[in-house]
């Protein structure tokens, strides 16, 4: 009798939630394997394997958890660490590029200049501090 009851009423029915997205332990997985990975070749379908899913509900997920699909988030990943590693290091944007898992610097100075609006070489000049030597002679000429 109640399951009549509830099946004629007029109440609006709540769907169950419907979990969109990755769970926070495949957040965290996916995330520490990119990191840990960065410099090797990732392909969606390897990513996929990680959690496992198939490709298109990890892309999807993917996209719904992070904002952005997989491949631009690997993107943003590998820029951001070059320009750490042009910040911390003094290695040759070359080696900085193979180092992000970038084909070569290249392919560095293209995604760079999209995404930042410069070349790395200017980014990186512009941001180190000169050299003791040539500060102190400037000030030293100036005087």
């Amino acid at each position: 009798e109640q399951l009549v009851q509830l099946l004629s009423s007029d109440r609006p029915v709540e769907p169950f939630p419907v979990r969109r997205g990755l769970a926070p332990w495949q957040k965290r997985k996916i995330e520490r394997y990119l990191h840990v990975n960065l410099e090797h070749g990732l392909r969606v379908e390897l990513l996929a394997e990680v959690l496992p899913l198939s490709v298109s509900h990890f892309c999807r997920a993917f996209k719904e958890t992070f904002g952005e699909t997989p491949h631009a988030y690997i993107m943003r990943l590998r820029l951001e660490k070059a320009q750490h590693l042009m910040l911390a290091t003094e290695e040759p944007l070359s080696q900085i590029a193979l180092a992000c898992g970038l084909a070569d610097q290249a392919h560095l100075s293209k995604l760079f200049r999209r995404k930042l609006g410069e070349t790395p070489s200017n980014w990186r000049r512009r941001r180190l501090p000169e050299p003791f030597g040539k500060v102190s002679f400037r000030r030293w000429r100036s005087s």
